[in-house]
């Protein structure tokens, strides 16, 4: 039972606990969708102080521009505005929210795994196969992605 006077030590158990991992892979991916369109605006932003040249660079600056979007928003909150829009947050393995170092390694991981194709191929068949739904760099950082609790 998701109860927000939960203790937090550590990650809850996906099988007492179901709830808190319930649905979470499918809200995963919606809020990249709506991370990914953050992105892309604040890209668009960017696009007019750099004289119109990061269209020469375009997956240069959306790199650049995601990774710090997604530390800033991790080492906030636990979580991107996507992970907020669907009630999520990634909790470290103490079940504590991400410090800014935790947010950097988590998105460090992240942008290396889109970087290089298969690893973020399988980074989502291990959130879809695992009880906690944990990609690659979750599994590294003994990181997890819960549903938000009350």
């Amino acid at each position: 039972m998701m109860a927000g006077t939960r203790p937090l030590i550590g990650l809850p158990d996906p099988v007492r606990e179901p709830a808190f991992y319930r649905g979470v892979t499918v809200k995963r991916g919606l809020a990249w969708l709506v991370d990914a369109a953050i992105t892309f605006l604040l890209c668009l932003l960017a696009l007019p102080f750099t004289a119109f040249t990061a269209l020469f660079w375009w997956p240069l600056l959306w790199m650049m521009v995601g990774f710090l979007y997604r530390w800033a928003t991790l080492s906030s909150g636990s979580a991107t505005w996507g992970m907020r829009l669907m009630a999520i947050t990634i909790r470290d393995r103490h079940g504590a929210p991400l410090d800014p170092l935790q947010a950097f390694l988590h998105t460090f991981g992240y942008t290396v795994s889109v970087l290089v194709f298969p690893l973020q191929l399988l980074s989502v068949a291990l959130m879809v196969a695992l009880g906690r739904g944990q990609g690659l760099t979750d599994l590294l950082l003994g990181t997890a992605a819960i549903n938000r609790p009350a």
